[in-house]
């Protein structure tokens, strides 16, 4: 039966990614920018409900741009989560782009993305993002640069806090986790690194028991004098905060 159920889950999924690829070809073209928000957020609430996860929010999401979204980083799921709690503009590694259909959802909803490698891309991208925070963007980084085991934290990556100072904009913390609903505790089930693969992860996710992803907003800050480095160790000692 629980298979049975998983099965159900992935296809009302896959169904609904599609239908999100044909709305981004289709309807974007006519939507404002408002508007696209608005689809983008109620399309991830939906896509959580497909599979069968309950959004709980708590803290306040910055209503206006600009801000710069500083989350941890677990799962797949981060994304998707953080859209149904806000919408933001993610800035991912570059290789989503080529992804079979996920690149073009990523592209679609106004990722920026990332050369890791680059040295000259990720100035590049440091500069957009400034420029879309000048433009009152809300942003959002996950600075560890790749998926946590879900109980700890990666050290921060700080190069991309240099946007929010150099647009002297205000970061907003932002704790990710997954909660098994019947107990409360800390569920590992998204998770999705080492050896994991995609749809390893994504099986695990759909035979678990329910989950509730939990998105907690802290208060903003401002880097009051601080350097990229110090400001990303501050942020990160916040997440971990609003985690334990």
């Amino acid at each position: 039966m629980k298979r049975i159920k998983a099965c159900w889950k992935l296809g009302r999924a896959v169904l609904h990614i599609l239908g999100g690829l044909l709305t981004i070809l289709w309807r974007f073209p006519r939507l404002s920018q408002e508007q696209k928000e608005i689809r983008i957020q109620v399309w991830s609430l939906e896509m959580l409900a497909c599979l069968g996860i309950k959004l709980v929010v708590t803290g306040q999401p910055a209503r206006t741009g600009p801000m710069l979204l500083v989350a941890n980083h677990i799962s797949w799921l981060d994304i998707t989560s953080l859209h149904a709690a806000r919408y933001c503009r993610f800035v991912s590694k570059a290789d989503v782009r080529q992804w079979p259909v996920i690149g073009a959802l990523a592209a679609g909803v106004g990722t920026l993305f990332i050369e890791r490698e680059s040295r000259r891309d990720a100035m590049r991208v440091v500069n957009h993002m400034a420029d879309s925070l000048r433009n009152g963007d809300v942003l959002a980084v996950f600075p560890e640069g790749t998926t946590s085991d879900g109980v700890s934290l990666l050290p921060f990556h700080a190069n991309l806090f240099q946007a929010a100072i150099s647009a002297n904009v205000p970061v907003q913390p932002v704790a990710m986790q997954f909660i098994d609903r019947a107990s409360g505790q800390r569920s590992l089930a998204p998770c999705y690194i080492n050896d994991d693969t995609l749809m390893g992860s994504i099986w695990r996710t759909l035979t678990a028991p329910a989950l509730c992803a939990v998105v907690t907003f802290g208060e903003p800050q401002s880097a009051q004098g601080r350097d990229r480095r110090t400001w990303a160790a501050d942020v990160r000692n916040s997440i971990a905060a609003m985690r334990a």
